[in-house]
């Protein structure tokens, strides 16, 4: 039995789709009834709007916290991102525009990847102050080490013909067939021998774990340093207000 693919929408157009703590804690918990149902056979993730998969962590809530909140919030994402880790179904991310920083990880995270001429992809949070802890893991383990650094100390983000060529986006379509070829590849991956699939993800996270549980430990004590000498803080508050 092949079930029935699943689509999740980050749904924040207002702010680009951006994270914050309902937001996290809404798709935590539909991947975990999304992969303990069984008639669910895939999921696709994308975002609302024409604009963004989702701008990564949302400024006004990250402006707010001290070094103990900032612990909290990396343990919220380890939370979320072991999730997506040991996912045992296909989860294909459909990115119809932006994805930066953590939504950056979030797709990396992910199975396959379809992207438009319109997307990018990048780790920016220099540029707000926060340090790329857990995406430099990340981005380690998918580009390399120059690659990685490059990309986290500019902060610049890469067009969809660069992220296509270095493999952070598999497949490139029209706008307007973006999310059919996403459910595409979700319902073909869903028609593989289930044991299988599962047995490989599992084997490619065992792989990985070490390196998960060491960047999260210490992204946990950076992000407490940090946040306790107010640098985020400020940098995020001076972005906002040229924004406004």
């Amino acid at each position: 039995m092949v079930g029935t693919t699943q689509l999740i929408t980050l749904n924040r157009p207002e702010r680009l789709n951006a994270w914050d703590a309902p937001m996290r804690a809404r798709l935590l918990a539909l991947l975990q009834r999304a992969n303990a149902h069984p008639e669910i056979g895939a999921v696709v993730l994308t975002g609302a709007g024409e604009r963004a998969f989702c701008a990564g962590q949302d400024l006004n809530e990250g402006k707010t916290f001290d070094g103990l909140r900032a612990e909290l919030w990396i343990e919220e994402w380890r939370l979320l991102y072991s999730t997506i880790r040991r996912f045992e179904k296909p989860l294909v991310v459909a990115l119809n525009g932006l994805a930066a920083g953590s939504a950056f990880q979030v797709a990396l995270l992910c199975d396959v990847r379809v992207g438009h001429d319109g997307s990018q992809m990048g780790q920016p949070e220099i540029n707000s102050g926060i340090v790329s802890a857990t995406g430099f893991w990340i981005m380690r383990e998918m580009l390399g080490l120059s690659r990685a650094t490059e990309m986290i100390l500019t902060g610049r983000m890469a067009a969809a013909e660069e992220a296509h060529r270095l493999g952070l986006i598999h497949h490139l379509v029209p706008a307007s067939a973006l999310r059919g070829k996403a459910l595409e590849i979700a319902a073909d991956l869903a028609g593989k021998p289930r044991l299988a699939f599962k047995l490989n993800k599992q084997r490619f996270c065992a792989a990985t774990q070490a390196g998960f549980d060491e960047t999260f430990e210490a992204a946990r004590l950076i992000h407490r340093h940090a946040f306790d000498a107010g640098e985020p803080q400020r940098v995020m508050e001076s972005f906002l207000t040229k924004q406004r």
